[in-house]
C-alpha cells in the first residue's frame, strides 16, 4: 500500500514505456557542478522507501542509490561550473538533464521532469511540478542525483578543505560564505552566483585569480 503523500507509480502509467523519471541536484550551491539523473524503473522491482531525496536521511539515499543501481537503468549527466557561468543555471541544468538521459542503456519513450521546465528531448516529456514528490521514476532520479553530487563535493573537500564542501555541498551557508570571504574563491565557485562575484571582483583588484 502506497502511504497517503507518498510518490507512486501512476504518472508512469499515462504514456508509453519505457519511462525515464528526471530530477537534478546543485541548481542552488554557489560551488560545484549541476547533476542530473534519469532513472527508468522496472515496475515489479521498485525498492521501498523512495521519496523526494530532500526528506531521506544521507545513510537512505545512500542505501537506495545502491538498491536502485542494482535494479535499474540510470544515466547521470552533470553542467560544470563554467557550463554555469556561460549559459546560467536554468540553461545548465536543462543540459545536464539532456545528458542524463542520453546516458541510459534504453532510449526512453516518455520522460517525466521534476519542475516547470523541459530540456530538448528525442521523445515526448512531461514536466511534473514537485514530481520528486509525486512520482516514484523521478524521486528515484533524485536520490541518484543526490548522491552522486554529494560525493562528488566529499572528493572536492579533500582538495579544499577549507570550505566545508563535505558537509554543505557547496551551498552558500554561512560557514561557507566566512571561507570563501577568508580563502578567496576556487576554480570550482560559480563565478555568476552573487556572493564569488563579489570576491572574485575583490581578488582581480588585487591582481589574484580563483585558487
Amino acid at each position: 500500500m502506497i502511504p497517503t503523500g507518498a510518490p507512486n507509480y501512476l504518472l508512469e502509467c499515462i504514456g508509453p514505456a519505457p519511462v525515464a523519471g528526471v530530477d537534478e541536484a546543485g541548481r542552488g550551491p554557489m560551488a560545484g557542478p549541476v547533476v542530473a539523473a534519469a532513472v527508468i524503473l522496472r515496475p515489479g522491482a521498485i525498492p521501498d522507501g523512495l521519496a523526494d531525496s530532500k526528506t531521506l536521511a544521507p545513510e537512505a539515499r545512500e542505501r537506495l542509490c545502491a538498491a536502485l543501481g542494482a535494479v535499474s537503468d540510470i544515466g547521470v549527466g552533470a553542467a560544470g561550473v563554467r557550463e554555469i557561468d556561460r549559459v546560467n543555471i536554468l540553461q545548465a541544468t536543462l543540459l545536464a538533464m539532456r545528458r542524463a538521459v542520453g546516458r541510459l542503456s534504453q532510449a526512453p519513450r516518455t520522460v517525466l521532469v521534476d519542475g516547470d521546465r523541459l530540456p530538448r528531448l528525442p521523445c515526448p516529456a512531461a514536466a511534473i511540478v514537485r514530481g520528486d514528490a509525486r512520482c516514484l521514476s523521478i524521486a528515484a532520479a533524485s536520490i541518484i542525483a543526490k548522491v552522486v553530487r554529494d560525493r562528488l563535493m566529499g572528493r572536492l573537500a579533500l582538495r579544499y578543505p577549507d570550505y566545508g564542501w563535505e558537509r554543505n555541498a557547496g551551498y552558500c551557508t554561512a560557514a561557507h560564505r566566512a571561507a570563501l570571504a577568508a580563502h578567496g574563491a576556487t576554480a570550482h565557485h560559480r563565478r555568476s552566483f552573487d556572493p564569488v562575484r563579489r570576491v572574485l571582483d575583490d581578488l582581480a583588484e588585487h591582481g589574484e585569480g580563483p585558487r
